[in-house]
């Protein structure tokens, strides 16, 4: 039995104000800082906590003079994109691997979460390699059956390209196989009483598994949707063209500016409250789902 006193009541409280503090006062200097104009902030001498009257100004300057507009739709594609593929994915290996008996299983499974191990960060390299020429392997193949038939004429090459497109920013953001082990974790809490009563596996995934998983795969989708949201290296990468770039490298370019020239701070604060202001409202509306699909997960 827990006790209840006012001391342990007190210290949480203050705790939690003091986390609360630490996480806000970011947004709040930023909200406030997007307030001013640039003549303002230059005059204060750099950041400034007295409010100003140009929020609304930004933010019509971010919309009419910038590219962030068209880079926030390219991020809820990018985002979504990325979502969907890898909880449609992720589901579908999960049913495989729990629902199927096999004694490569856990094996599989393994080697899959090992997987979280390389992020897309260690092998960006590799990656922009294999999007710029998706054919790449083809190619080998190709000039392996080539070189065994000793034809004296050159082996053809294929080309395809994906960068600067929406599938080569948002495929190789979707490899990850962290939703398989949350999955995992859900469906061995599930009775298989539907496929002992003779459904077949297609059935059972669509008419039992699917809605009873929806909690989950809901919450799932809206943590990778703020994931591609947020990602950045890669989309720098893969996206050289500002009419392709997501918001987030858009929000890096409007930091650049001329030699001697104190940054447009106050714009670029106001940009970020732009882009942010999506997954902020997302995760505000959705939370309580975010947390139940993960509950349910663990059990």
């Amino acid at each position: 039995m827990i006790e209840t006193t006012r001391g342990i009541d007190r210290t949480a409280a203050t705790v939690l104000i003091v986390g609360m503090t630490f996480i806000l006062s970011p947004l709040v200097i930023a909200l406030i800082v997007a307030t001013q104009s640039y003549d303002e902030f230059v005059a204060a001498g750099g950041i400034s906590l007295l409010p100003g009257q140009h929020f609304i100004g930004n933010i019509v300057q971010i919309a009419t003079e910038t590219n962030l507009p068209r880079q926030v739709l390219n991020s809820i594609i990018v985002a979504t994109s990325s979502a969907a593929i890898k909880c449609t994915f992720a589901f579908l290996a999960t049913f495989a691997l729990v629902f199927f008996e096999s004694r490569w299983s856990k094996l599989i499974f393994a080697l899959t979460i090992a997987t979280v191990m390389l992020p897309l960060d260690l092998i960006v390299v590799t990656t922009y390699q294999v999007v710029a020429n998706v054919a790449m392997p083809l190619n080998w193949l190709i000039e392996l059956g080539w070189y065994a038939s000793a034809t004296p004429t050159a082996a053809p090459h294929l080309e395809w390209n994906l960068l600067d497109t929406y599938l080569g920013i948002a495929a190789p953001i979707a490899t990850s196989s962290t939703s398989v082990f949350i999955y995992r974790q859900f469906f061995l809490s599930l009775p298989r009483a539907a496929a002992m009563d003779g459904a077949g596996p297609l059935r059972f995934l669509i008419d039992i598994l699917l809605p009873l998983s929806k909690t989950p795969l809901i919450a799932t989708f809206i943590f990778w949707f703020v994931g591609g949201w947020t990602s950045y290296l890669w989309p720098l990468v893969s996206a050289t063209s500002s009419e392709m770039q997501p918001a987030i490298v858009g929000l890096s370019r409007l930091a650049t500016s001329e030699p001697d020239r104190i940054p447009e701070v106050p714009m670029l604060m106001a940009g970020a409250l732009f882009v942010s202001f999506l997954p902020v409202v997302l995760i505000a509306v959705m939370q309580g789902r975010i947390v139940k699909g993960l509950n349910l997960s663990e059990k």
